[in-house]
């Protein structure tokens, strides 16, 4: 990788494009269990994230905006433990897309990593749901912090398919451009410092993420003494924020850097 004016400077938008392309690789040849863990870990650390966030909004008296940006600000404990950390998920994965249009990933390499590290993110976040739950973290500031969760729970459940698929692609678009401002630095600060703001505007604006929802839905559904988290909603919000997360890193991010930055260099052979 070329290095710009001085040694500390960031990598620059042609090489961070490159070292996207390479991680792709590496993560599509990963083996299962390696995958698995490491995506069971990435939704906990996701579902941690959520939690902070659900805590630090409750019973709040900053306003609803400022309320938003520090809720978001603690969310990105989530991402800056799966990117400095290292962890497998799956919406930062949707990046793949990159290798695999250069021709150095195939199809069934990319939906396998997806699949795995969906299905491990997803065991992640509800494993932390039951921990969390057991450990009467909803008790908090006399049971205001349960009925925050709740509350959550149920607006994402009450969204419409367009306003949850729409929610899910400017999500995704905010956190891959997150990890790839990541990849952009070279020490874990320069990485930490590009997480926060992606993921606050995310949290801030009212977007959808897929691994957030398998622990704000489930949660809220289990602290939930009434009818408030609808089960049909709850599902379609899945559904279409896992469809509009893909669209938006797959697409509005990697199809769209690939494009600017790597068309050129397309090969005519996947590797092995």
């Amino acid at each position: 990788m070329k290095k710009t004016q001085g040694f500390a400077d960031a990598y620059t938008p042609d090489d961070i494009a490159r070292k996207v392309e390479s991680m792709g690789i590496r993560k599509a040849h990963s083996d299962t269990l390696t995958l698995l863990v490491l995506a069971m870990l990435a939704g906990s650390f996701i579902a941690l994230g959520s939690i902070f966030y659900t805590v630090v909004i409750t019973d709040s008296q900053m306003g609803f905006g400022v309320t938003r940006l520090m809720g978001g600000l603690s969310f990105s404990l989530g991402l800056i433990l799966v990117v400095v950390g290292g962890a497998e998920l799956f919406t930062g994965n949707n990046l793949l897309t990159m290798a695999w249009a250069s021709g150095q990933i195939s199809t069934g390499s990319v939906l396998r990593n997806w699949t795995l590290s969906y299905l491990g993110n997803m065991a992640g976040a509800l494993a932390t749901v039951v921990l969390l739950f057991w450990a009467g973290i909803d008790q908090l500031g006399g049971g205001a912090v349960g009925a925050t969760a709740v509350k959550i729970a149920a607006a994402k459940a009450g969204l419409s398919f367009g306003e949850a698929l729409l929610r899910g692609m400017f999500c995704n678009a905010l956190v891959c451009l997150a990890v790839w401002l990541a990849m952009g630095g070279r020490s874990v600060v320069d990485k930490i410092m590009a997480i926060f703001m992606p993921v606050a505007a995310f949290v801030t604006l009212g977007f959808e993420h897929s691994i957030a929802n398998w622990f704000f839905l489930p949660y809220g559904y289990l602290l939930d003494s009434g009818d408030a988290v609808s089960v049909f909603g709850s599902l379609s919000n899945l559904v279409m924020v896992t469809i509009g997360n893909i669209i938006g890193g797959a697409v509005q991010v990697g199809a769209i850097y690939w494009l600017a930055y790597s068309r050129k260099g397309l090969k005519r052979k996947l590797l092995p």
